[in-house]
């Protein structure tokens, strides 16, 4: 009777915790792991200008805790690298640096603010990790380029651009808009400038003279004070190419002009360009995201010695250019140039404002090219099913359930062997025989 009940208890314990293993980890281990926790991809880099609220969240690595380990809606913490608490005191007390939920208010951002941080997430049986940078400039000029937005379309077109990452705000201000420097806000209503909606402005019958930096700018109101938060885009204007002339133009070509006399001695005192790498996404890559929420992605690309200004890094979706594609209304693109102990990087973001359904298996391509050779990576987005991935759960949870109930029922209702019988017979001899004896 002991020894069938004790190998229940053993079963029962082993299969309690395959089962919490599962729902904690989902049965997939791809991520590395570090001083016993699983170590997730950096978020990217965060670009922002100091004086201006800042918040900072780690949507990937809050991607990775729902997918992978089927943590929904948990609390993490994020704090600077190197600081042993979320918040330090003192800014905790000014009200400067906020934990709110899974986010870290920065009101205002500060140049000092600029560094890594740290998302970790940890309980009883999981430890998860991650960590984003942030980089904060002292004048929105010091860093336009890496703050702006990419947007290109073609002169003679109408053009809809909006303020991006607003929705962690509370604002009921009119936003307004700036072009370049101008200290003067754009004339919305009148003109070539119209109201599309709340944060989205419509520029008609773009020239060329319309191409620069717009620049959104509201008032937010958090914790009984105003702040101020601004985004810009960037907005590039292609002249269509004239029509090449193919007329003769009745004269023969000097071919002694154009000739090279040393071909081979060209050739090799040219230096050899190094082709551009992309690091980030791989090849096959999927991205997930609820339905009608934002998605940001990145394509970062490895140029070497070669100055990253000299590759042309760009997404296409389904073959077409961003702009030109179906998506060309709601996302918008930025390259970020960085260098890196001599080596050049470009990171060319995509920036998707909402998500439809028809957006799923859309294919995206990232596309790099320099003067040294070309390389393209495939991937695409997936609008995720939050009933589906649950009712996955549900299933495999009930599967270890009914396995667990199954093995419990049959050492339970196990007949009991011979050895059993012996054993009880020999025990019942030896105590008629010290009854006897006594």
């Amino acid at each position: 009777m002991v020894s069938w009940s004790t190998d229940a208890v053993v079963v029962l314990s082993l299969l309690s915790r395959l089962l919490i293993m599962e729902s904690a980890y989902g049965l997939q281990f791809p991520l590395p792991k570090i001083g016993g926790c699983f170590q997730v991809h950096p978020e990217l880099k965060k670009f922002h200008v100091q004086g201006e609220a800042v918040v900072l969240s780690c949507n990937s690595f809050e991607r990775v805790l729902q997918k992978q380990f089927f943590q929904k809606k948990v609390e993490y913490v994020i704090t600077k690298v190197n600081r042993t608490r979320g918040v330090d005191a003192e800014e905790k007390e000014e009200g400067r640096v906020l934990q709110r939920e899974r986010q870290l208010w920065l009101l205002p951002a500060r140049t000092s603010d600029s560094g890594e941080y740290s998302c970790i997430y940890r309980n009883e049986t999981l430890c998860v990790t991650g960590s984003v940078t942030l980089q904060v400039y002292e004048t929105k000029q010091t860093g336009m380029e890496k703050l702006s937005y990419l947007f290109s379309t073609r002169t003679g077109q109408n053009v809809s651009i909006f303020c991006p990452q607003l929705r962690d705000f509370n604002w009921t201000d009119e936003i307004k808009w700036y072009k370049d420097s101008s200290l003067t806000a754009l004339p919305i209503g009148s003109g070539f400038y119209h109201k599309q909606s709340r944060n989205r402005i419509l520029i008609s019958d773009v020239s060329r003279a319309d191409q620069g930096h717009y620049t959104c700018q509201l008032r937010v109101h958090i914790n009984n004070h105003h702040y101020k938060v601004s985004r810009t885009i960037k907005l590039n204007v292609k002249v269509p190419e004239p029509v090449p002339n193919t007329e003769p133009t009745g004269r023969n070509p000097d071919t002694t002009v154009t000739a090279n006399p040393k071909p081979s001695l060209s050739t090799v005192e040219s230096p050899a360009v190094q082709g551009p790498k992309i690091l980030a996404p791989v090849n096959g890559t999927i991205f997930e995201s609820p339905l009608g929420s934002s998605l940001d992605i990145s394509c970062l690309v490895f140029t070497g010695s070669q100055s990253a200004d000299t590759t042309v890094v760009k997404w296409l979706v389904n073959g077409q250019s961003v702009e030109s594609s179906y998506l060309g209304r709601r996302a918008l693109m930025s390259k970020r140039v960085t260098t890196v102990a001599g080596s050049n990087y470009a990171d060319v973001k995509l920036y998707i404002f909402e998500l439809f359904q028809e957006d799923t298996r859309v294919e995206l391509k990232c596309v790099s090219q320099n003067q040294g050779g070309r390389q393209e990576v495939i991937a695409q987005f997936r609008i995720e099913d939050s009933m589906s991935t649950w009712l996955m759960v549900g299933v495999a949870g009930t599967f270890c359930f009914l396995t667990v109930v199954s093995v419990f029922l049959y050492l339970l209702f196990k007949p009991r062997g011979k050895a059993d019988y012996i054993l009880a017979r020999q025990n019942s001899t030896f105590s008629s025989t010290s009854s006897s004896v006594s």
